[in-house]
């Protein structure tokens, strides 16, 4: 670190999605990155996208960032600390109490660890899906102990901020019972409306939509990476699971009544009521309030460059497009764009599309 206590160098151990995100983030801000990871083609792969350079297990940084699986992360910071590999350390793993207990039985220096948690990612692995914005806006769960001292509290908390994340601090139970309801829980629920695609009829799944694939798209994940995650938070996921299971068992008891008799649907009416009151509070764009926004639909050809077009009319208009939505058309080369933008600006957009002769629907 610099006099004034700016870091200047950071090690990654472990270069996968996050790991190399975060290389690449760092690498923005010109901070010098030294990379390592049990595959050496990771590592080199890595490289070759300008997140940094191998590490020779010689050279000392600022801090080390362990981003490895939550099972491996106390015997990697053991043996990094006997090394004295950095002067700080934190994690990235999504689950914080059990690794925390784990370093401390093993003895490690618990002084200049902090650990935490970015909440980003993608449905893709590795460091070929890494991208140096990935944090940008997103939230930074940090969960220092007692034992975290203050200079590597700052540390790690300038780490974040170089990613352009946001900190939030937070202990490492609550930390675990939040994920497992936002994140853990939700993968499995996934997983379990798509396994049912798994030996589907080709007429089902040649009518599915972008409803399915809203419902089904996080169950991509890498099975034995998810498995080592949810092994770490079981019991909290089950708590959550079971709840869920709970909602779909009443809803499917209501259902089937009312197809022996007619019987009204009142759990089911209920339970929708509540996903709708639930998905109200999802907070919305940069973590404020939910808002809710115009949607303006356009026909799209199956071609190079024609989502760059779309964003340039509305960069013309003035416009903002807060969030998009791209659904194929089977069988055709086409698709339908969902462009979300705000109330007041809708008919700006549109005016201007139809303008450059775009087809819209709606």
């Amino acid at each position: 670190m610099t006099e004034g206590g700016s870091l200047s160098s950071a090690l990654v151990v472990g270069t996968g999605l996050i790991g190399t995100s975060l290389a690449l983030a760092l690498r923005r801000r010109d901070i010098r990155v030294l990379l390592t990871d049990r595959d050496p083609g990771a590592v080199r792969l890595a490289s070759e996208l300008g997140a940094g350079e191998p590490w020779d297990g010689g050279e000392r940084a600022d801090i080390a960032v362990i981003a490895v699986p939550p099972q491996y992360v106390a015997d990697q910071l053991l043996e990094l600390q006997k090394n004295e590999a950095a002067r700080f350390y934190t994690d990235v793993a999504s689950v914080k109490a059990v690794p925390i207990a784990q370093a401390a039985v093993l003895g490690c220096d618990l002084s200049v660890f902090v650990a935490g948690h970015p909440l980003a990612g993608r449905e893709k692995s590795g460091p070929g899906a890494a991208r140096g914005d990935l944090f940008l806006g997103r939230p930074w769960a940090l969960c220092p102990t007692i034992e975290s001292g203050p200079r590597a509290r700052e540390a790690v908390y300038e780490l974040v901020a170089l990613c352009g994340a946001n900190a939030v601090t937070v202990g490492a139970e609550e930390h675990d019972r939040a994920v497992a309801l936002i994140s853990h829980a939700p993968h499995v629920a996934a997983a379990a409306v798509a396994a049912r695609l798994a030996e589907a009829p080709d007429t089902a799944l040649g009518l599915s939509g972008q409803g399915v694939r809203d419902v089904t798209r996080i169950a991509a994940g890498d099975p034995a990476l998810w498995t080592g995650i949810l092994s770490g938070n079981a019991a909290p996921v089950a708590e959550v699971l079971e709840a869920v299971a709970g909602d779909l068992a009443l809803a499917a008891r209501a259902l089937r009544e009312f197809a022996i008799d007619g019987t009204p649907m009142e759990e089911v009416t209920d339970l929708l009521q509540r996903g709708v009151t639930g998905t109200g509070r999802i907070p919305g764009k940069h973590g404020g309030p939910a808002r809710t926004y115009a949607v303006v639909q356009v026909v799209i050809g199956d071609r190079p460059g024609e989502l760059a077009r779309l964003f340039q009319v509305a960069e013309q208009a003035g416009v903002s497009i807060e969030d998009v939505r791209l659904e194929h058309v089977p069988g055709l080369p086409l698709g339908a764009v969902e462009l979300s933008v705000q109330p007041e600006a809708a008919e700006i957009f549109a005016t201007a599309l139809r303008a450059q002769g775009w087809q819209l629907q709606g």
